[in-house]
């Protein structure tokens, strides 16, 4: 398996946790979900971030779900989410998924974390922790995480690291951190890759400052693989048509609280996993929720004829 580095580019879509009714591990699901991602454009796969549940797993099951997904992935790169409250945890787990293959680790910063200071010598240790031969994602989302990064701080943590390869971009607002880092790079700083999240609800515009894919779960990952293709082809209108499509979907499934349930309940129609099961304590979609989901799945159909 190729590792992640700064020149990636792509689709790597954030795969969710497939379980059992009972809360168990659904593993011919994750086969399924795997399939089913590429086939759809996924370039590679990020496991155990935020909307795959990770932190109702054991340590256990987290290395049972890599090692099922990289095999499944047939040399696909495959990023594991390591993130976890102490450097022993992400150390112990990194080695274990980089062991079975994978193509590097994604790390968010803990909601510790408050000063500048203290976010750069975090990840200069989370770097010293996993080793300077293992590929890192920086997970930039400070809605989720409450820590904020500058595009300043940012700057410095990279130039200081150089396993940082990639920035997982979901800061909101966050595209002028986007254009600050190419800017930088331009000036001679070291490039470094950077794939967006946010459900695609940025996509077009990340593209246009420079970003060199989505890193997301959205339900259709054959959108984000079209714009992105569009945009680095220079059709932004036909991107941003293409888009538009699926926009009521995206903006839907941004809501806080019942984002996963959504597109647990998506990825289930479509046949990916068997159930949109989560693990306790996790939403639900009530029914008139899933006729919501139902109305902007037909209407997105329907808006796909009409662009041919």
């Amino acid at each position: 398996m190729t590792p992640v580095n700064t020149a990636t580019k792509g689709v790597f879509v954030i795969a969710v946790t497939p379980f059992k009714e009972n809360g168990a591990l659904d593993h011919d699901s994750i086969d399924r979900m795997v399939d089913f991602y590429y086939e759809k454009g996924a370039d590679g796969l990020t496991i155990l971030g935020m909307m795959g549940e990770a932190p109702k797993l054991t340590q256990a099951e987290s290395i049972d779900i890599a090692r099922r997904t990289i095999s499944r992935s047939a040399g696909r790169p495959v990023v594991v989410g390591v993130s976890a409250p102490g450097l022993a945890a992400i150390g112990e787990l990194t080695k274990a998924v980089m062991d079975l293959g994978a193509a590097g680790v994604m790390v968010a910063p803990p909601s510790s974390l408050r000063t500048d200071e203290q976010i750069t010598g975090y990840y200069r240790n989370v770097v010293a922790t996993v080793g300077a031969d293992v590929p890192v994602v920086l997970q930039d989302f400070p809605l989720s995480t409450g820590v904020q990064i500058s595009s300043r701080t940012l700057g410095a943590i990279i130039e200081e690291n150089a396993g940082i390869v990639m920035v997982k971009h979901e800061d909101w607002p966050g595209l002028q951190k986007i254009s600050d880092l190419r800017e930088a790079e331009a000036k001679g700083r070291r490039r470094v890759s950077i794939l967006c999240g946010n459900a695609g609800v940025f996509l077009p515009e990340e593209m246009q400052r420079g970003a060199d894919g989505a890193m997301t779960g959205f339900a259709y990952p054959e959108m984000m693989r079209d714009v992105c293709r569009l945009c680095e082809a220079g059709d932004q209108d036909r991107a941003q048509d293409l888009f538009d499509a699926y926009l009521p979907l995206v903006r839907y499934e941004q809501q806080p609280g019942i984002g996963l349930a959504v597109r647990k309940y998506i990825l289930a129609r479509r046949g990916a996993i068997t159930s949109a099961v989560q693990r306790r304590l996790g939403a639900t979609l009530n029914a008139l929720a899933t006729a919501e989901v139902e109305r902007l799945v037909t209407r997105l159909e329907r808006r796909l004829k009409e662009l041919g």
